[in-house]
């Protein structure tokens, strides 16, 4: 073709068009406006070419002309011109028109939830990485394409497709129930999702069942003793963070939000004797989040959950703890700084790591220790109310069913059962 390269001469003939025009504009030789509004007539003449209906003057003196229905097939609509009726026309085969994606939907409501700061830069984030886990292959399905038994569908598949748990089928039901309770609002879809949950065929057995030992989710009673033992012994600011962790039940990105503000000793006094004890002030928390492809941690001025706006009392016997924390950074910004910056929870969860490998502990989260704390308030029947307001939570069955766990050990519940009479072999002896 003697080198000749079409792509290029396509290419820079583009190039030289966009110039011309660009020159054109800027000079005052095109009128922008002039074109804009001669294009918007155009595409509306043309969505009055695709209206099959003829508009019609009636014998009244009003217009009239025939809009789809998918109920009725059609409905007979009127106006009082012909430019009114026109544009009602206009409109209808505009919003048909327009036939959003999921992705597109999915997008400016999550968008729009962040915006209006009703979510967090981590909440968008997870509702981003749920929509992309399960919607990832239809995300280009238009919505109006979607019927509540396809959706029904599609939600159910999902169950034995990725082996979900009810607790991840809970959180897919709860981002799609976002999407298109606003694709409702906006007159894209005309089904109630929540319909479609109701007349989904779910059962409990359909989710896999996740079995949780106890001696996985909490430290048991001689694991929390030698730990507490080695912070004790070894009180950097790690440590101290760890310890606080344990004797509060705090969670772990509550602590590394912690401002000297925060810890505050208290004295009451009665009858000549003098009380002292802690307060933890819980009001923020650490959050993270992607923000131009990198992960962003910082702390907002919130807690995690309604409930989790609370004051932790601490244990007098730990009330060294908080003043030497005090001391350690009077003047920071925050209790728990390494290096002039703050301590991000990743550094607490790495240090218990170590702590653990070190003593010949099997390695359990930051989040086992506020279990552990909280099984230990149960054990000790401190009182429902206590309870909830120590851990943050709304009710104590938050408590009961997800945190409260066993934590003697194997030898220890042999002679908490060697000691019941009815397991007693008399014979045997």
């Amino acid at each position: 073709m003697n080198g000749y390269n079409t792509e290029n001469h396509f290419y820079d003939g583009a190039k030289e068009f966009y110039d011309l025009l660009k020159f054109a504009v800027e000079n005052g030789k095109v009128d922008v406006q002039q074109i804009q509004e001669e294009y918007a007539m155009i595409k509306k003449q043309e969505l009055l070419n695709k209206h099959p209906y003829n508009i019609y003057l009636g014998k009244d003196g009003k217009w009239y002309t025939y809009l789809p229905d998918k109920e009725k097939k059609r409905v007979k609509v009127k106006r009082t011109t012909k430019q009114a009726i026109e544009e009602a026309v206009i409109d209808y085969w505009q919003k048909e028109t327009h036939n959003p994606t999921l992705d597109d939907v999915f997008q400016a409501w999550n968008d729009r939830r962040l915006l209006l700061k009703q979510i967090s830069d981590a909440t968008h984030l997870r509702s981003v990485r749920i929509f992309n886990r399960y919607y990832g292959d239809i995300r280009d399905v238009h919505i109006k394409d979607v019927t509540p038994n396809y959706l029904e569908d599609f939600l159910e598949r999902q169950i034995p497709k990725y082996n979900l748990t009810a607790k991840d089928f809970a959180n897919l039901k709860s981002v799609t129930k976002g999407f298109f309770k606003k694709a409702k609002k906006d007159g894209l879809v005309t089904f109630n999702v929540e319909q479609v949950y109701m007349d989904m065929d779910v059962s409990d057995n359909a989710f896999r069942r996740v079995v949780k030992e106890d001696c996985d989710e909490v430290y048991n009673e001689d694991e929390t003793k030698i730990i507490m033992e080695y912070l004790h012994k070894n009180l950097d600011i790690h440590n101290m963070g760890i310890l606080l962790m344990f004797v509060t039940g705090l969670r772990v990105g509550e602590l590394s939000a912690l401002t000297p503000k925060d810890l505050q000793i208290e004295k009451i006094t009665e009858n000549k004797v003098e009380t002292v004890y802690g307060k933890v002030l819980v009001s923020k928390t650490e959050t993270k989040y992607l923000k131009d492809g990198k992960a962003v941690f910082e702390v907002v001025n919130k807690a995690k959950t309604e409930a989790g706006m609370r004051t932790v009392i601490v244990p007098p016997d730990y009330i060294w703890l908080l003043k030497r924390l005090l001391r350690q950074n009077p003047f920071g910004e925050y209790v728990f700084m390494y290096n002039g910056k703050r301590m991000k929870e990743e550094a607490f969860r790495k240090r218990l790591q170590r702590v653990c490998k070190n003593l010949g502990i099997k390695y359990k989260s930051p989040h086992k220790i506020r279990k552990t704390y909280g099984t230990i308030l149960m054990d000790n029947e401190v009182g429902a109310r206590f309870i909830t307001n120590q851990m943050g939570h709304t009710d104590i069955s938050c408590t009961t069913e997800h945190y409260y766990r066993n934590r003697k050990t194997d030898d220890r519940k042999a002679m908490i059962l060697n000691g019941i009479l009815e397991f007693q072999d008399k014979q045997a002896q």
